[in-house]
């Protein structure tokens, strides 16, 4: 994914071993870990929030043209297709509505997480001193 071979990962360790010391580098790790794991929540989120309104807006267009044709007598499978887009677009944007919840607290779920290890970095520190 980065292109980090094993002896560069090897190094960073080390470092981070020495600036760090023994104590903090686990905790340190354990906040890495849970940006990266945020990030990639986020970025899958993105993708299917993408795919979509993408879907979504031809959904809307599709609509909007069978509209615009101006038949006043449409056959029934038709109206019924029509029926169908908009109940899907309706639920679309319910679910769209709830991923953008649960995205947003899933975000300050780990802002809180990420506060609480700073706390306790702060507060070994400090124990240490």
């Amino acid at each position: 994914m980065f292109d980090i071979s094993f002896g560069q990962l090897l190094l960073v360790m080390i470092i981070g071993l020495i600036v760090l010391g023994p104590q903090k580098l686990p905790i340190a790790i354990k906040t890495v870990a849970s940006w990266i794991r945020t990030l990639r929540t986020i970025s899958n989120s993105v993708q299917l929030e993408l795919s979509r309104e993408l879907k979504l807006q031809e959904l809307q267009a599709s609509l909007k043209k069978a509209e615009e044709s101006g038949l006043e007598h449409i056959a029934p499978e038709i109206q019924a297709s029509i029926d169908e887009l908009k109940k899907l677009t309706a639920s679309m944007q319910q679910s769209y509505a709830k991923q953008n919840h649960k995205l947003t607290s899933s975000m300050q779920s780990t802002q809180t997480n990420d506060n609480l290890s700073k706390d306790s970095i702060n507060t070994n520190h400090d124990q240490q001193r």
